[in-house]
């Protein structure tokens, strides 16, 4: 890295959608490196999103615009190579549950192997966001619950547009 380069780290997820929870780590990222990259996955190999591309960077946009420091682009490579091409060697990731260092702790070795240079840095979810997850909030709003408060209200909207009326669960029993 030259002298006149930020420093910077990247924040990669598929953010289908962004919840308050993403937006608490990267907002907290953006106060300790000089620049975040938050890195859009194009196509997520382990899930079907829900929302595009185009849409998942437009709510990242609208709820991070307020931070000069934080960019979000798109990315279809790995990780780590994402990372090199914006010059980074951290990459910035949100743990909120055991499951969720079982998962990290597999990806780091597998990012370490590929890119020795590129640190993984792990924050803890604030207290209030340790339970949220995009497939949470998308199962709430897809039986008609409120997402409010857990995701921009951009996304509540949107969620609110797609699920215009609530639809029955899945019975509980055999009977019903």
């Amino acid at each position: 890295m030259s002298a006149g380069e930020p420093v910077t780290a990247i924040c990669p997820g598929a953010y289908d959608p962004v919840t308050n929870g993403h937006l608490d780590i990267i907002v907290r990222a953006s106060g300790i490196f000089e620049r975040v990259v938050v890195g859009v996955v194009r196509e997520p190999r382990h899930k079907e999103p829900l929302f595009s591309v185009e849409e998942r960077v437009q709510f990242l946009e609208d709820a991070l615009r307020e931070y000069p420091n934080v960019e979000v682009d798109v990315f279809a490579e790995l990780v780590v190579e994402f990372a090199r091409r914006w010059g980074a060697r951290t990459l910035v990731k949100g743990l909120r549950a055991i499951s969720d260092f079982e998962w990290e702790f597999q990806m780091h070795h597998l990012n370490r192997r590929l890119a020795p240079d590129v640190e993984t840095m792990y924050l803890m979810s604030s207290p209030q966001y340790s339970f949220l997850s995009s497939s949470g909030v998308k199962e709430i709003a897809s039986f008609g619950g409120s997402v409010e408060g857990l995701v921009p209200g951009p996304v509540a909207e949107r969620f609110t547009r797609l699920y215009p009326s609530p639809h029955e669960g899945t019975p509980v029993s055999p009977r019903e």
